[in-house]
């Protein structure tokens, strides 16, 4: 194996140096088109292939980027979205940040209903962008931001992008993400695709696109084990408009952000039966995973990112060997500085930092000391 080959893996992926062969228009171009990485042998199980496919390689970062060109794009298409109107949604951070760079591109203003719990790098991240952040109280869980952002739109006249009932979401998936996936195992071997929820945008369609190319392939569809929607097989309740009536009775509160809202997205139920296993994942687990994914591969990626690869490597486990089992990574760990995955790792020099610092006499920083800069 030749270095180029060591570094690229398989020789079918443009080397360094080679560009992307053209410029883009603007920002939203670069949506997509995101990079399937191997995972090594220090996590993936013996005689079992894993990889991800790193989201977090879209322009703001997460999967959440391909829905807000989606929606926006399905409605100026028809005529629902003129110069300075202003888009309205309701999310936990991704889809609110994504919605602002679009918006920003475009010119329409963005106001974005957050709920009280998520986390606060998130909002700052959308009023960089320009966007009106609107919190709502953590009691109200998903569907009370839901609430706001009707209410806003029924009292201003704005547009909702309704990211959980809008069939623009699937089919972009569907039209993207699934093909990319498709192109990037082109003649080889796809045993399992492992995917979480939120809108459930990327298991409808990416899902449907893989079934219909390789229906042998096995998808695994994962759920946070302290919120069992599906697993309880309880509908929701909705709305005319296919919005969530209220709470659904299997939610408690989970860590895992970005997944499995109080309610059963109408993306996901209006889904075709695409999974071959519904998988629980308990939220310490998915915590543990992204850390080991960061500190074994150097795979940045959040709590859904680590959850989704906890479940690839438990399927992996049990799997025939010579399976191969692909994950989706939504989104990059720096969304969760605020939250229990940074909650361990201070910003301070820890003992052994200490030590090592104290291991030359210059340039010292050491606590409760004068700092020293050129030894004596």
């Amino acid at each position: 194996m030749g270095l180029m080959d060591a570094l690229f893996g398989n020789g079918s992926v443009p080397e360094r140096g080679a560009g992307r062969g053209g410029v883009y228009a603007n920002v939203t171009m670069t949506v997509g088109n995101t990079p399937v990485v191997k995972i090594s042998e220090k996590l993936a199980p013996a005689g079992r292939e894993v990889y991800a496919k790193c989201e977090y390689f879209n322009p703001l970062s997460s999967v959440k980027d391909r829905l807000a060109v989606a929606i926006i794009e399905d409605a100026e298409a028809k005529g629902l979205l003129k110069p300075g109107d202003t888009v309205v949604e309701a999310t936990s951070g991704n889809t609110g940040i994504a919605i602002a760079m679009v918006c920003a591109q475009r010119g329409y203003k963005a106001v974005i209903i957050m709920a009280e719990p998520f986390s606060v790098e998130r909002r700052r991240l959308m009023r960089m962008l320009g966007a009106k952040v609107i919190i709502t109280p953590k009691a109200g869980k998903g569907t009370g931001m839901v609430r706001k952002a009707e209410e806003l739109c029924a009292k201003h006249g704005w547009f909702l992008a309704h990211q959980f009932e809008n069939e623009a979401n699937w089919k972009f998936h569907e039209a993207t993400t699934g093909p990319e996936i498709l192109n990037d195992f082109k003649g080889k071997t796809l045993t399992h695709w492992v995917t979480g929820y939120g809108t459930g945008g990327t298991y409808h369609g990416a899902g449907k696109a893989i079934k219909a190319a390789k229906p042998d392939v096995k998808i695994v569809l994962a759920e946070p084990e302290a919120a069992p929607l599906l697993k309880s097989g309880v509908k929701t309740e909705r709305n005319p408009d296919g919005s969530p009536l209220d709470t659904h009775p299997a939610f408690t509160s989970h860590p895992i952000q970005g997944w499995t809202p109080d309610f059963i997205p109408k993306v996901l139920e209006d889904a075709p039966p695409l999974h071959d296993e519904l998988f629980m994942v308990p939220g310490a687990e998915a915590v543990k995973t992204a850390k080991a994914l960061a500190a074994n591969e150097g795979i940045l990626t959040g709590i859904s990112g680590g959850g989704t690869m906890y479940t690839a490597l438990e399927v992996a486990k049990l799997a025939p060997e010579g399976s191969v089992v692909l994950a989706m990574l939504p989104d990059t760990g720096e969304r969760y500085l605020s939250t229990p995955l940074f909650a361990p790792i201070e910003a301070d020099m820890n003992e052994a930092e200490l030590e090592i610092a104290k291991s030359t006499p210059s340039f010292l920083l050491i606590p409760g000391e004068e700092p020293v800069l050129q030894a004596a």
